[in-house]
């Protein structure tokens, strides 16, 4: 007795990663697949991330104490060159800070916090910028990361590139199964950029040393990745 073969409709399902809930239940005759697409590019923005702290007795005093160390980081910015409107505050707090190892809870004084962004275009001032706070040691939580002035642009390459990646791999699988890619049916694509902060803070020891280089000297920026995660569904001919 001849076995007896029933093919079904054919469905092909190449999932990488778990599609969201937004993608469409599977169909017959269409394939999905899950491709990432990558763009490189060189970075042109540099975004110096530092902190203005100050704490006193009084609310007053520190607010006074923050004014005088603010001003320093705009007479740095100055004779760079720079105009110090450019720097962006990210937020201003004044809190009171107490002693949480005195039962009562003793009030020991005030604290001033701001966040400061700075974008240079000119990698040439980093260096110079980036030494200036060290020295004035007036700032905290100091950072330097690279990015991309146009990033939509990058984001764009990155996904045509996914969706690259994903037409070809569904045609392998297509062919693999004698049948012929269709169209594309329905497609998402999340993109994201790796950034990769650079702590300024530990470059203190280093600069305090007459003569020593920068850590960073005569290296360059690292190139600014933007990734996509496309999630593609052709029909089956």
């Amino acid at each position: 007795m001849k076995a007896r073969w029933c093919l079904p409709l054919l469905f092909f399902s190449v999932l990488a990663i778990a599609q969201t809930s937004t993608s469409p239940l599977p169909a017959p005759n269409t394939i999905s697949v899950t491709a990432e697409g990558k763009y490189e590019a060189v970075p042109d923005t540099a975004l110096v991330r530092f902190g203005i702290s100050a704490q006193e007795e009084t609310p007053k005093a520190a607010y006074d104490h923050a004014s005088r160390s603010a001003d320093q980081v705009r007479d740095l910015l100055r004779k760079n060159g720079i105009d110090p409107k450019t720097a962006e505050i990210g937020y201003f707090s004044l809190q009171p800070v107490y002693d949480y190892r005195n039962p009562k809870r003793k009030l020991v004084g005030y604290r001033v916090d701001t966040s400061v962004t700075l974008k240079l275009h000119d990698f040439s001032k980093v260096g110079p910028i980036v030494q200036g706070l060290a020295d004035l040691d007036v700032t905290d939580n100091q950072s330097i990361s690279y990015t991309l002035d146009n990033i939509e642009d990058a984001k764009t390459r990155a996904a045509r590139n996914g969706v690259e990646r994903a037409r070809a791999e569904a045609a392998a699988i297509a062919e693999t199964a004698g049948r012929t890619l269709g169209e594309l049916i329905y497609a998402s694509v999340d993109t994201f950029e790796a950034v990769r902060p650079v702590a300024i803070r530990a470059m203190r020891a280093a600069a305090n040393v007459a003569g020593q280089p920068e850590p960073t000297a005569e290296f360059s920026p690292q190139n600014v990745t933007v990734t996509a995660h496309v999630n593609a569904v052709f029909s089956l001919k």
